[in-house]
């Protein structure tokens, strides 16, 4: 298992080498997941925390972006959604975004405008469309039990590329 997320970890490397080296050529990264596992037993039901295995999640994602360089962070206006980005805000010194995942297509032409390494947390049902808005595909929601996706998009001159990355993180929750 150490050794998929250490190569997940260089390719993501590779692609940030190379975004670097052209950043004035308009290549620009935007990283899309699901948020961390919510707490099921919460009496906050239409908005529950994260559980203590969705904070650990969360840290995982934190540790796998550390070396990814970041300008912004999204994140819909959910406690599990702004928990699961915050570990990563907080390492990356940056404040956290909000954007309405009701406005998917108005927030995928931001996201193309602004030319900017982003990470956006959202939801298993607006995550995959959003991946596929901003690389022109349809691509729709996915399982309410999948956390491990990490969509990466590589844009170039408005003209996007879609990895789908999976993290290695296992809770014994």
């Amino acid at each position: 298992m150490m050794k998929e997320s250490l190569i997940i970890i260089l390719i993501i490397l590779g692609f940030q080498s190379c975004v670097g080296a052209q950043k004035d050529s308009e290549i620009f990264t935007i990283y899309l997941v699901r948020h961390s596992e919510k707490d099921l037993t919460s009496n906050n039901y239409s908005n529950p925390p994260l559980s203590q295995c969705g904070a650990e999640r969360s840290e995982n994602l934190s540790n796998f972006l550390s070396d990814v360089a970041l300008d912004v962070i999204y994140s819909t206006d959910y406690i599990r959604t702004q928990n699961t980005a915050l570990p990563t805000a907080l390492s990356k010194g940056l404040e956290i975004s909000e954007y309405n995942p009701q406005e998917l297509e108005d927030f995928s032409k931001l996201l193309i405008d602004s030319k900017q390494d982003a990470l956006v947390v959202g939801h298993s049902n607006t995550t995959g469309v959003l991946a596929g808005l901003l690389v022109g595909e349809e691509i729709g929601a996915f399982d309410l039990d999948i956390y491990d996706r990490v969509y990466q998009v590589l844009i170039y001159k408005n003209s996007g590329r879609l990895h789908l990355l999976h993290t290695a993180f296992d809770c014994s929750e």
